[in-house]
């Protein structure tokens, strides 16, 4: 039988639709959360998401703006901005889009942030509320995967979950995200003795390592609930084969475009999964729906209100 798919695009729509109506209560008490997203230089897929973000920030009803520094900005030039978002009132959240420059220090812009406005979660601050389960700002990605998982009713505690990749952004506040609601975590890596063996012991297996396809049917134990977080864009015809023979509606979109987007995950998965999330459609819309939440939980927890229902 094959795999229930978890509409990450629905589950989006949802948590949009109750960020929309938070930030209404919070406009009729005066405040209108707001966001700064800065983009340095001239990275176009870099520009897509923060089009994106700035768009879905208007949508919901946020205040939002860019500010983009040239590419020769130097690491001083943005901390001197950062400074200034930090202390202006009306912004509650501040995304720096990454990557940056190579000659920017990008560990230090990160870290100039202000903690109650660092809605991407990455401050150290943010990283050890997490870990010791104090009120804070989550990273969009886990939170999302976290999402998903509550609203398709699928048991957490007490499961075995396996999380693949170690990353700072997913891996890592994933694993912590899943052991804080009682599951028993493993976390793997590129030194993992016998990696399919170990997933396949995963109730809930996560994949966040940025390889195409790189899970088989090998890796799953059958019934397993997979979250596929990779987004890997492919463009190479025996690539596009070797996961999508036979798939005409996906082939279709291939001789258009000239490439598809495929997971971390093989799309032979969702043939002995239970449950699977799809690339694309899955994680990555719950991605900018978190971060609007993220700003709105901000603009509560900074002005030390409760967060309206």
């Amino acid at each position: 039988m094959a795999a229930r798919i978890l509409d990450g695009t629905r589950i989006a729509a949802e948590i949009r639709a109750e960020v929309t109506a938070q930030a209404k209560a919070l406009a009729s008490s005066g405040v209108r959360p707001g966001l700064a997203v800065v983009l340095v230089g001239h990275n176009p897929a870099s520009e897509i998401y923060v089009r994106g973000k700035v768009k879905s920030s208007e949508e919901v009803g946020l205040y939002s703006e860019q500010h983009t520094p040239a590419e020769s900005a130097t690491t001083e030039d943005l901390l001197a901005l950062i400074a200034d978002l930090n202390r202006r009132d009306e912004i509650d959240g501040i995304l720096v889009q990454l990557p940056l420059p190579a000659h920017v220090d990008a560990k230090k812009v990160l870290l100039a942030v202000d903690p109650a406005k660092d809605v991407d979660g990455f401050h150290p601050m943010n990283v050890g509320y997490l870990s010791t389960q104090r009120p804070g700002l989550v990273p969009c990605t886990p939170a999302g995967v976290m999402e998903i998982l509550k609203r398709s009713a699928i048991p957490v505690a007490g499961q075995e979950a396996v999380v693949v990749g170690r990353s700072d952004i997913v891996g890592k506040p994933v694993a912590m995200l899943l052991l804080n609601q009682n599951a028993t975590v493993t976390v793997c890596h590129s030194k993992t003795r016998d990696l399919p063996g170990v997933c396949r012991r995963a109730d809930i297996l996560v994949a966040a390592i940025g390889r195409p396809g790189m899970v088989t049917r090998d890796y799953v134990k059958p019934g397993a609930t997979v979250i596929d977080v990779g987004i890997n864009r492919i463009t190479d015809r025996k690539e596009f084969d070797r996961f999508f023979a036979g798939n005409k509606k996906r082939e279709e979109t291939f001789l258009a475009k000239g490439s598809t987007l495929v997971g971390d995950v093989h799309p032979e998965v969702a043939e002995i999964a239970g449950a699977v999330t799809p690339v694309p459609g899955g994680v990555g819309p719950l991605t900018i729906a978190m971060l609007m939440a993220n700003t709105v939980k901000a603009a509560i927890l900074r002005r030390g209100r409760s967060i309206p229902s």
